[in-house]
Order: C-alpha cells, then sequence, then structure tokens
C-alpha cells in the first residue's frame, strides 16, 4: 500500500520498546501522544527519541517526520481519548496490563484497535473484561522497533478479522512486515524460535564447550548472515541440492535423533550466570551501551541496504521504503498547463552512511548516485514512471560530467535543482546542482545527455506524449535561465 494520512498513535509505557514505537511512528510522519506513570519518563523518552533519531534518519524519514509531534498525555485515560491506535508496552506481566488494557478500552473509540507488545502473553486472557474486547490484540516488534521490521500480529479468540486485517494495515504503513500467528500460542513464533537457541547457548557455556564470544561468532560469520536474506527453510532448502528439502531430511534427517542439542534449559547456577555475564562485558571491550546501541543500529542499516540490490529479507523493505518516501515526496505529477518553477527543485536528502568513504566523506559515485535519484524525480514529474517502464519506454544515459565543488560529510542536508536545457523526441539534455540545503553552497554538478528508447527492441523511440508535452514546458519554462559555466566543459591540460 502507498500509506495512509498521517494519523496520530498513542504509546502507552515508554520503555526501551515504546520509545521504539515512538521512533518508528515519528518517523512515518505521524504525530504521537504517549504516557507512562513512571518519574521521569517523559525526559527518558525524549532522551530515548534524541538518541535513535540519527539511526531513523539514515533508514530514511517521510514527509512531515519531526520529533517534535511528540506530546505527552496527562493519564492513560487522557491518551485514549486522542489517538487512532494503541501500542501499549507496559512490563511483561498479566496482572499489569489486564487492568490497564481495560481502562483503556473503556475511553477509546470502538474503532481504536490496541495492541499490545507482549512477547508471550495470550490475547485471549488480556482481552477479558475489556470493552469492545474485538479489536483487542498482540502486535509483537523486536528491538529495535524503529528499525526492525518484524511484528508479530496475533488475535485473541474475540479477536475481529477486522480488527487483524487494521493491523496489517497499520503495521504495513509503518513499512514492516506484519506477520500474523495463526494458532494462539505462548510466545508465538519467533521468540520460541530464538528460546531454543538460546537455550542450546546456556548448556554449551555450563557444559565448559564455549564462551559467549565463541558461538556468537559461531552465528554471525556464518548462518546468521544467511538467516538475514532466507531464513532457516529455504537455507536448508538449498542445502538439499536438486533434490532441495526432500533430499536434505533423507540424508540429515537421522542425525536429529542424534544428541546433539539439549532443548531442556539447565539450571540458572550462579556459576553459569557468571559465566555468561563475564563473556558478554569480554566481548564488550569497555565500550557503554550507548556506544554498543549506536554499533548494533548502524550494522543493522548497512546489512538490510545490503540486501537491498537482490530484493531480499529485509533488504526489500528498504527498497519497498525507499521507493514510498521518494513517492510520497514528489510534488503533483505536471499537468497541461501547470506553472513550472525555474529551476525545478524536486529533490532533497542527506549524505547517507553508505555514500562516505573512510574520511567521512561523500564517494565519487555516491554523488552519481545521488543524482541518479534527483532524475527519478524529474522522471516521476513529468509522468515517467513504473508503469511507463514496465510497457518498455525509458532513457538510457549516453553521457555525464560530472563537477565536484566541494566535499560533502555523513549526514549533510542536500538539495538539488534542476534545469532541462533542451528536449527533442529522442533526447534530453540536463543539468543538476547540488547544494547544502542549510548554507546553500554549490558542492556538486552534473550534466546528462540521454536517448529515450524502448527496451523491448533495443532501439531509441520517440518519447510518449505525455512526458514529451511535460519536458516540453519545461524547457521552454527554463528557456530564459542562464546557462550554467558548467556546462559544455572539456576536460584537459592547457
Amino acid at each position: 500500500m502507498a500509506g495512509t494520512a498521517p494519523r496520530t498513535i498513542g504509546v502507552v509505557g515508554t520503555g526501551v520498546i515504546g520509545a521504539g514505537w515512538t521512533v518508528r511512528a515519528l518517523a512515518r510522519g505521524h504525530a504521537v501522544v504517549a504516557w507512562d506513570p513512571a518519574p521521569g519518563a517523559e525526559e527518558r523518552l525524549r532522551a530515548a527519541v534524541d538518541q535513535a533519531w540519527p539511526s531513523a534518519t539514515r533508514l530514511g524519514l517521510f514527509p512531515g517526520a519531526d520529533r517534535s509531534r511528540l506530546a505527552w498525555a496527562a493519564t492513560a485515560d487522557d491518551l485514549a481519548g486522542r489517538v487512532d491506535w494503541i501500542q501499549e508496552n507496559v512490563p511483561e506481566d498479566e496482572d499489569v496490563k489486564r487492568p490497564l488494557l481495560q481502562a483503556l478500552a473503556g475511553v477509546a473509540g470502538p474503532e481504536v484497535v490496541i495492541a499490545s507488545s507482549s512477547s508471550g502473553l495470550l490475547p485471549t486472557r488480556l482481552q477479558e473484561g475489556c470493552r469492545y474486547p474485538e479489536r483487542v490484540l498482540i502486535g509483537h516488534p523486536f528491538n529495535p522497533v524503529y528499525l526492525l521490521p518484524l511484528v508479530e500480529v496475533v488475535a485473541g479468540r474475540q479477536t475481529s478479522i477486522e480488527a487483524v486485517d487494521a493491523a496489517q494495515t497499520h503495521y504495513d504503513d509503518l513499512v514492516m512486515h506484519p506477520l500474523v500467528v495463526r494458532t494462539e500460542i505462548e510466545g508465538y513464533l519467533s521468540d520460541r524460535l530464538q528460546e531454543a537457541l538460546w537455550r542450546e547457548i546456556l548448556h554449551l557455556v555450563n557444559d565448559g564447550v564455549a564462551t559467549t564470544r565463541e558461538l556468537d561468532e559461531a552465528v554471525y560469520y556464518g548462518p546468521g548472515l544467511r538467516w538475514a536474506g532466507m531464513g532457516t527453510n529455504l537455507t536448508f532448502h538449498l542445502a538439499g541440492g536438486k533434490g532441495g528439502m526432500r533430499h536434505m531430511l533423507g540424508q540429515f534427517g537421522p542425525a536429529l535423533k542424534l544428541p546433539w542439542t539439549k532443548l531442556e534449559a539447565p539450571d540458572l547456577t550462579s556459576d553459569l550466570i557468571e559465566a555468561m555475564a563475564a563473556g558478554c562485558e569480554e566481548q564488550a571491550e569497555g565500550r557503554s551501551m550507548t556506544e554498543l546501541e549506536r554499533l548494533r543500529d548502524d550494522y543493522l542499516v548497512n546489512v538490510m541496504r545490503s540486501l537491498r540490490p537482490l530484493g531480499l529479507g529485509a533488504g526489500q523493505l528498504v527498497a519497498e521504503r525507499e521507493a514510498r518516501i521518494h513517492e510520497a515526496g514528489l510534488p503533483a505529477q505536471w499537468s497541461e498547463g501547470d506553472p513550472v518553477a525555474a529551476p525545478l527543485t524536486l529533490y532533497e536528502t542527506t549524505v547517507e552512511p553508505d555514500w562516505v568513504d573512510y574520511n567521512g566523506h561523500m564517494s565519487e559515485w555516491a554523488f552519481l548516485t545521488a543524482f541518479g535519484w534527483a532524475s527519478d524525480k524529474l522522471f516521476r514529474y513529468v509522468g515517467i514512471d513504473e508503469d511507463y517502464r514496465s510497457a518498455g519506454h525509458t532513457f538510457f544515459t549516453v553521457e555525464t560530467h560530472l563537477n565536484y565543488v566541494r566535499e560533502a560529510s555523513l549526514t549533510d542536508p542536500l538539495r538539488f535543482t534542476t534545469q532541462v536545457l533542451g528536449v527533442d523526441a529522442k533526447r534530453l539534455h540536463f543539468f543538476h546542482a547540488m547544494e547544502h540545503a542549510t548554507t546553500g553552497d554549490l558542492l556538486c554538478t552534473t550534466e546528462q545527455m540521454l536517448l529515450h528508447v524502448d527496451t523491448r527492441v533495443g532501439s531509441t523511440t520517440p518519447l510518449l506524449p505525455g512526458p514529451a508535452a511535460a519536458l516540453t514546458a519545461i524547457a521552454k519554462a527554463h528557456a530564459d535561465l542562464p546557462v550554467p559555466p558548467q556546462v559544455g566543459q572539456v576536460m584537459g591540460l592547457t
């Protein structure tokens, strides 16, 4: 879906998970009303939002995303009467959650879904005694919520199909992957899988077989990289060769009877607790929790982006997020008679982490990548979109001139202007200027010549009428602009 109009999201309980939901909703461009009875909770939440905002920014902010859209409610009842959706995040204690959910349900309108971020409690028990219990369900996320896309949706016996559908729509709007758990079960799906691995880790450390570092290396150097894109089942399916999973189970299935693992958790003795804690502290190498959180956020963004070109796992959602952000930030497509800005300003962004080199400066290739997004904005403005390209029509770049003027650093705000220098039936000549959005300093320019082609036959072809009319109108509006001094330059020694 392309997304819904801005809404107001209620966040009840503002610890780690509640803060993550707050950042995710604010980054989507929604308003947030939060409440937590703990002393100092508002100050801690705002500090947590500030801490996470750079990571959310690197993942991509929607138009309207603004930390100032976070408001604090005086009471739970006050919050319930002001929001379109409620996400509850109080401690994992049924005796705490149930009365709170009942109180929220007593005030919120019947159309407001109330989702609990519980990681294992049964929604049937949580919705008991609630007004309109059919709108109460589980929306279990994964930390950090503002980056990880998975959210498990679990219905209770009284939850309506409409509420589950609304939850899927809501979480999709936040560019998440809503996984509907079809059978109500304690721990749901992902935590049960994590729990099995966690119990085996405790046994291996308890038995002196391996340290915490060795066990983590056994994951992140090997299966962890595969899991990010394909998960366990498809990975093993591939391991079976041409016979797939059937061959895999036929060949290795008997090994499942061997005592390779211990699924019963060991006693948490003081020695085991100390071994686990000491091992993790040694791995931290003196780094603070804040430093480790930032490191985690950085690598999660980069891992997800590395999967983006392949369309695998979270990388597919990163690509979808980028497409939605660019779509949401576009002006209306040009129509006959619309005024044309001279020059056009269609694209703004920030320098992304994978655009910079070891000096923290934007790499040469990244300037061209950024200009490519500016070109995409121009194309969409004139009507060249996915439907146009799927019909076999597109532009191919045949010549590019880049002029680097100033360095750009990580997170610098960028603004692009576009000037159409000329257009005919099959050719487009334009000029982009990249400026620092705050200072106005010119950073880089590009001049490009493109040919319009029919990809089905592999040859040039005239523009279709709609884009042709739009580009002609833009070229006419830009005809009186001075020709930038970088246009037509030739490289050489004098």
